[in-house]
């Protein structure tokens, strides 16, 4: 392996690989996919298997690893890690308002619908053909690339040695609508947790949101910050360290001065980092169509908050964040989203999804499949991995409440060591 970056302990080499955007018609468009090759350098004149990561989204490119530390530490003991840009993301022909303003919204409508996980699993399979045609490789996923796995699973399980999901077992059957149901009760238990650990974080933000509401504010990247807005950093809340960031950023939101009180330039600057909707469209366009099998999602999270009305902040009341939801004033409010807000329009609509999952084929799964399953987690309801643990054939699960949804970036090499004795048969320590 010849490497294009030296790495602290680690070699790694880029590959681009050009794909058909569509399967069914390979000959028409052609996208580029990124995937970097890890190898330690003590393995560097080693044949070992691959184990391609599937990143958690939809539409975020896989992490640039810095050192080899976390995860990766423990996958390059005995495989080569091969970090996958999903279609769209990273250097894996982007996916942005500017890349696809050529196209009207119909067309971007239709471009976007080859974004979802079965093509991500055909892009993995043409990869791997041109990679390691004789060989079949190990599959890593995280939340959403969980989905992925499972996926691979029912399409392609003749290309996967052994499976490991951290965090991201879906439900085969269930709607939108359910998904949400569960999650919105998440979502109050991780707000109510948050403010009983922060005894003024109730306080500060009311405070804030009653400014927002009497005054117009805003945001670094130019939109005006809404108390809606603000409700969206409760998708940190579930994350590993999240609820810590959200109070030391609501901390500083408000400066009192002689003249009166004004949103601090630093909490303005932070909060655009810490929501991503602007620079990851692909998010905020196709979340719910990660759940739609032969359904429309129509605006499945907005619907069912309607169940819901404590989310609705009043001055007076009692606020409360939201979660791992999108929403169509999303695609008004927010830069980058307003010139798809049609293309999103007409995928909340589509109805003709294909199935993800052949639920037969994972009754009789032959491949050994390892999954972390968190019992706090807000994003990816527990009962629901366990219902599908249940209807796999080889999955054997860790079931912990010692981690919130991200726990693998935490405690990486932790995590994927125990599922990878799971899968050999030692029992836990």
């Amino acid at each position: 392996m010849k490497p294009d970056i030296v790495l602290a302990g680690v070699l790694a080499k880029k590959h681009t690989f050009t794909l058909p955007l569509n399967y069914q018609q390979p000959i028409a468009s052609q996208i580029n996919v990124f995937a970097r090759e890890l190898c330690s350098t003590e393995n560097q004149d080693k044949k070992l298997p691959y184990l391609v990561f599937f990143q958690g989204g939809p539409g975020f490119a896989a992490m640039r690893p810095a050192s080899n530390s976390g995860w990766i530490r423990r996958a390059l003991k005995e495989y080569r890690v091969l970090l996958l840009d999903q279609r769209g993301t990273g250097l894996s022909t982007p996916i942005n308002y500017q890349s696809l303003k050529h196209l009207s919204p119909a067309e971007q409508a239709h471009y976007l619908s080859h974004f979802r996980a079965d093509n991500i699993v055909r892009d993995a399979e043409a990869i791997r053909a041109q990679l390691c045609p004789a060989d079949k490789w190990a599959i890593l996923g995280q939340s959403f690339g969980g989905f992925c796995v499972m996926h691979y699973l029912s399409a392609a399980p003749q290309g996967v040695s052994e499976a490991y999901i951290t965090g991201g077992i879906p439900s085969l059957t269930r709607s939108g609508d359910e998904v949400y149901y569960a999650t919105y009760q998440r979502v109050l238990a991780k707000n109510k947790a948050f403010f009983q650990r922060f005894h003024d974080a109730q306080h500060l933000v009311t405070r804030l949101a009653n400014h927002l509401i009497e005054n117009e504010v805003y945001l670094a990247t130019g939109e005006r910050l809404t108390v809606e807005m603000l409700q969206l950093l409760g998708i940190h809340l579930g994350m590993e360290q999240g609820p810590e960031a959200v109070y030391y950023l609501l901390e500083q939101a408000l400066v009192r001065t002689p003249q009166g009180e004004y949103v601090n330039p630093l909490f303005l600057n932070h909060f655009c980092q810490l929501l991503d909707y602007n620079t990851h469209p692909i998010f905020a366009l196709l979340h719910e169509a990660i759940y739609c099998q032969h359904t429309a999602s129509q605006w499945a999270a907005d619907r069912v908050r309607a169940q819901y009305p404590a989310f609705n902040y009043r001055q007076g009341k009692p606020f409360l964040f939201t979660g791992e939801m999108i929403y169509p004033w999303m695609f008004e409010q927010f830069t980058h989203l307003r010139p798809l807000k049609a293309a999103a329009q007409l995928l909340a609509e589509k109805s003709d999804w294909p199935d993800l999952y052949h639920l037969e084929q994972l009754k009789h799964n032959r491949v050994p499949v390892a999954a972390a399953i968190y019992s706090e987690d807000m994003f990816v309801e527990m009962h629901y991995s366990l219902e599908t643990a249940q209807q796999i054939g080889q999955l054997k699960y860790w079931l912990t409440s010692e981690y919130e949804h991200n726990g693998i970036r935490i405690d990486g090499e932790r995590i994927l060591d125990k599922l990878i004795q799971l899968n050999r048969g030692i029992a836990l320590r």
